[in-house]
């Protein structure tokens, strides 16, 4: 049996200098995939979806090896945590906060995000 896509006029949005920038429809997003945007500025955003509902947004870019691939990656819990694990070299960041799970002293940026 397949489910038939989620449709909703909800957008997903971003906070960017203080202002909030639209990057997709809430129907892209499948719970445990993530997808990637562009930002105005050039970056890249993965964003995500979880299974309870709840988005989470970082930056794609995988500071390890330079390529924008997070939001290609696998993603699981630790301890509670929502994480994306970097398909490339498996490092594992927090989708909440941008941590790196395995490197403390690494981080990538973390948005807020909203629908509207």
């Amino acid at each position: 049996m397949t489910l038939a896509p989620e449709t909703t006029d909800l957008k997903v949005e971003l906070a960017l200098d203080d202002d909030w920038f639209t990057v997709c429809d809430l129907s892209a997003l499948l719970p445990g995939r993530g997808v990637a945007a562009l930002l105005p500025d050039g970056r890249q955003a993965a964003i995500f979806r979880d299974r309870s509902g709840e988005l989470f947004a970082i930056d794609n870019r995988d500071p390890f090896t330079g390529a924008a691939v997070l939001s290609r990656g696998l993603t699981g819990t630790h301890q509670g945590r929502p994480f994306v694990a970097s398909p490339l070299l498996k490092q594992r960041f927090d989708l909440a906060s941008g941590q790196c799970l395995d490197d403390e002293a690494v981080r990538v940026t973390a948005y807020k995000v909203r629908t509207s």
